[in-house]
C-alpha cells in the first residue's frame, strides 16, 4: 500500500505527513502554514528564517523563533538595518539562534535591501505577489507524490533570481520555494489534509497587493 502523505493526529484529524506528532508542529501547520501574507513584516521574518533554516530542518527554526524574534528586534527591519558589527557579534555569540555568521550578516544586509523595494513598489508584498505561481500551472491532483517532489519551481527560481540581481542573499530557489508555501502564494497541503480546503478557500478571498 503507498504513503497518501496524510497522518491522523490523536484527535482523529487527517492532516499532512510533516508535522508528525510535534504539538508544535502541528499548532504550525494547523494555523501558518499556507494562509496568505501581506504584511511586510511577517514576510520579512518568513523569508529571514527560511534562509536560516538552509541544511537545517525548519523545525530547528521553530523550536528558536521567539530567540530569533527577541535577537532581532521582531524582524523589524527599519532597526534590523542599522546593525553594526557590534551587533553582529553579539548575534554570533547567541546560542538562542542560529550562529552563522553569514546568515546573520546576509539578514542585516535584506533588511536594507528591503526598504528599496518598499520604495520601489509600495510594499514588500506587493513585489512578491509579482511572482504568485499561476493556478493553471499547478500539479492536477496535490498528492504526495506530486507534491513531495517539488522542491522549487519556474517562479521560485524567478524570485531568487531577482532578489540576488537586487542585492540579497540566502535566497535561493528553494529557500524561495518553502517561503512561496508558508506565506500562501501556493497551497500545498495534500489532498485530504483538513487544511488544503480553507487554505484554497482563504486563497480566493484574498486581495492581492498591488
Amino acid at each position: 500500500m503507498s504513503f497518501n502523505g496524510l497522518i491522523a493526529g490523536d484527535d482523529g484529524i487527517q492532516r499532512c505527513w510533516w508535522p508528525s506528532d510535534d504539538l508544535e508542529y502541528i499548532r504550525y501547520h494547523d494555523e501558518e502554514w499556507g494562509p496568505p501574507v501581506d504584511d511586510d513584516k511577517r514576510l520579512f521574518e518568513k523569508i529571514c528564517l527560511e534562509g536560516f533554516q538552509a541544511g537545517l530542518s525548519w523545525l530547528t527554526i521553530l523550536r528558536k523563533r521567539d530567540n530569533f524574534r527577541k535577537a532581532f528586534d521582531n524582524f523589524d527591519f527599519y532597526k534590523v538595518a542599522k546593525y553594526a558589527n557590534d551587533d553582529v557579534e553579539r548575534l554570533v555569540k547567541d546560542a538562542g539562534i542560529i550562529r552563522h555568521r553569514g546568515k546573520i550578516t546576509s539578514t542585516i544586509n535584506n533588511a536594507n535591501r528591503v526598504q528599496e523595494l518598499i520604495k520601489e513598489f509600495g510594499s514588500f508584498a506587493a513585489y512578491i505577489w509579482r511572482f504568485e505561481q499561476p493556478e493553471n500551472t499547478r500539479p492536477l491532483k496535490c498528492d504526495y507524490d506530486s507534491l513531495s517532489k517539488i522542491t522549487m519551481s519556474d517562479e521560485s527560481k524567478a524570485l531568487s533570481k531577482d532578489l540576488k540581481k537586487r542585492g540579497w542573499s540566502f535566497v535561493g530557489p528553494t529557500t524561495c520555494y518553502a517561503f512561496m508555501q508558508s506565506m500562501g502564494m501556493v497551497n500545498d497541503h495534500v489532498e485530504g489534509c483538513h487544511c488544503r480546503d480553507k487554505i484554497d478557500q482563504a486563497r480566493k478571498n484574498f486581495k492581492r497587493p498591488v
